[in-house]
Formats: structure tokens, sequence, C-alpha cells
């Protein structure tokens, strides 16, 4: 990929939190990979790991850190369930977020599944390590919602992210 330019195809780690998926049942990460690349970008890793929070920061730190890996999708574990601590364990990490992501994200599922969308926490931001910002987006399980994040917010502008992303090297 890299950055640079504004036609980016971006190399994306998938990770799917789930107690109850395996990679062959996982039809929202399976979406998110086929979005991506239909779109053009490539996929470096795809994992399922259990709602604990200690992994899911594990994963991510990992990922964040790595040259190679452009940005994360996380799909699961942003309900209100006890179980659903995604926001906990990734958020602590980020450097800044995107507000907009996730107001936009419930205003577009508010149209398809009514007052239902203000219990998703779906939110994005960066992760600043060394001289890497990673881009994070964190979704809701449910399959319709990844197609929606994917199609309508993700891959409309993150070539554009990535490219801006990379304009300022961080000091």
């Amino acid at each position: 990929m890299k950055h640079g330019s504004s036609k980016l195809k971006a190399v994306v780690n998938i990770l799917t939190v789930s107690d109850t998926r395996s990679l062959e049942d996982d039809k929202s990460g399976s979406l998110a990979v086929t979005a991506l690349e239909q779109a053009g970008h490539s996929i470096a890793s795809r994992e399922i790991v259990r709602d604990e929070l200690g992994e899911i920061a594990a994963i991510i730190s990992a990922w964040a850190g790595d040259a190679a890996v452009d940005a994360i999708v996380v799909t699961g574990g942003t309900g209100p369930a006890r179980r659903d601590v995604t926001p906990e364990a990734i958020s602590p990490l980020m450097t800044a977020t995107m507000p907009g992501f996730g107001e936009l994200f419930r205003q577009l599922s508010y149209e398809e599944i009514g007052a239902a969308a203000m219990l998703s926490r779906a939110d994005a931001g960066w992760i600043d390590t060394d001289n890497l910002r990673t881009p994070v987006f964190m979704l809701p399980g449910s399959p319709n919602a990844v197609s929606l994040a994917m199609q309508q917010l993700i891959i409309p502008q993150l070539a554009h992210l990535l490219d801006v992303c990379s304009l300022e090297p961080k000091t």
C-alpha cells in the first residue's frame, strides 16, 4: 500500500470479538473481508478473540505496532451486554477518536432499525505507536451493521483517512 496517494490500497486486519463464533461461522468478519477485498484492499490477518478485555487489548496493541498493518476493523462487543467490553479494551489505547464515525453510524442505523441504534457503542479513532498512526474501527457484531459501516462509512473514506494520517509524521 502505503501512504502518500489518495488512491491507497490498505492492508487491514480484522478482529471478531465473540465467545461463540469461529472463523467458519463468523458472518460479520467474512462480510468485512469481502467488502474490503472488493474495494481493492487486502487482509493481512483475521482472528477471533473472546470477550476478554486483556485479550482484545493485547491483539489490538500488537497490530497497531505492526508497520505492515494500515488499519484495523473490529466486529462485536460494542453493545450493552455485560460481556461487551470492546470499547473498554480499545479506547484506552487510542490517541484520539473520530466522534463523527459513531454519530453517523448510529444515524444510518436508526434509519434501518429505529431506536435500537442508540444501544450501539460503535466508535473509531487511531492508535499512535512510534511513527505509526493506525485507524481502528469498532463495529457491532451484526452482519447488517458491519455491511452498513463498511459500505457507507469505512470503504468510502479509508484511503483518504490513511492519506491524511500519513501526512504528519509523529515527532
